[in-house]
């Protein structure tokens, strides 16, 4: 789960989509609504969507004739905390000055 969930989050439109359905919370939202918000063309949305699933990141569901996607937000804390532990070894990450990366 962890290597496919890094995998699909290390491509830049795949991530841009994340975020977005990350602030989109419960609510999910459309492909349309994906496509206008990132400006990339559908059928790259679709791939993209389509690997963020198979990776268990997000999930679908059929609403009428739409097709609602949702981050998967168990998923994505089961993912965090398995970075937490191993990445940190339990110990809560300190941002440093101006790096993003974690100081353990």
């Amino acid at each position: 789960m962890v290597v496919n969930a890094l995998s699909a989050l290390a491509q830049s439109v795949r991530l841009q989509a994340f975020r977005a359905l990350v602030v989109a919370g419960a609510a999910g939202l459309t492909p349309g609504a994906i496509v206008e918000s990132l400006g990339v063309p559908a059928n790259t949305l679709s791939f993209h969507l389509k690997e963020l699933n198979f990776a268990g990141l997000v999930t679908q569901q059929r609403i009428g004739r739409n097709i609602v996607y949702r981050v998967d937000f168990n998923q994505m804390n089961a993912l965090l905390s398995y970075l937490t532990e191993n990445c940190c070894a339990g110990a809560a990450c300190v941002v440093v000055s101006q790096r993003t990366d974690c100081v353990c």
